[in-house]
């Protein structure tokens, strides 16, 4: 096991991708409210929830006004929810979106990018929802193996691991520490 981001490394990419959000953001539009920036945050279940929330709270501040955050469960979505090998029963949580998508930026947050699928996933999931304006994506790590065309708009960093290797995000929320680690 090799830590390849420990808790000071995250926040500062937590940070970075904050500060490359904020300024990404268009001017405010005639007609919309002085507290609406048209940005929401929402996190993929159960680490991007966290990481989303992280976010949500430092571009509420970087932008003096409060960001919409919401969680979303991508279990019913996914490519491999039915298959043969699949021995157990997923487990479907509540996605929790207590605003409307409708013509919002939508920054969907994960843990880490590998495949695609999860994003892909998490993009049906939200067209299910509303038609928001645009979605971004920002993680925490980005590694190479992408099966889809889907990259990240936003990155904390990148992993150069091996196929047989998994990256593991670790939270204080749900792990007790904030660190990345390669297995």
């Amino acid at each position: 096991m090799k830590v390849i981001l420990n808790a000071e490394q995250i926040e500062r990419a937590l940070g970075r991708v904050a500060d490359e959000i904020a300024g990404a953001q268009p001017a405010r539009q005639a007609g919309q409210a002085a507290t609406d920036t048209g940005l929401a945050i929402i996190g993929i279940r159960s680490r991007g929830e966290i990481l989303a929330q992280r976010l949500a709270d430092r571009l509420s501040q970087k932008l003096r006004k409060p960001i919409p955050c919401g969680t979303l469960d991508i279990t019913l979505y996914r490519d491999d929810l039915n298959a043969p090998q699949g021995n157990s029963q997923p487990q479907v949580r509540t996605t929790e979106i207590g605003f409307d998508i409708d013509g919002k930026i939508i920054i969907l947050v994960d843990d880490v990018l590998y495949t695609g699928r999860s994003a892909r996933a998490a993009m049906d999931a939200l067209i299910d929802l509303g038609r928001p304006k645009a979605i971004r994506l920002a993680v925490l790590v980005e590694r190479a193996g992408r099966e889809l065309p889907i990259q990240a708009d936003y990155t904390g960093g990148k992993a150069d691991v091996q196929p047989e290797q998994s990256v593991q995000v670790c939270l204080v929320e749900s792990d007790g520490r904030d660190e990345v680690v390669v297995e």
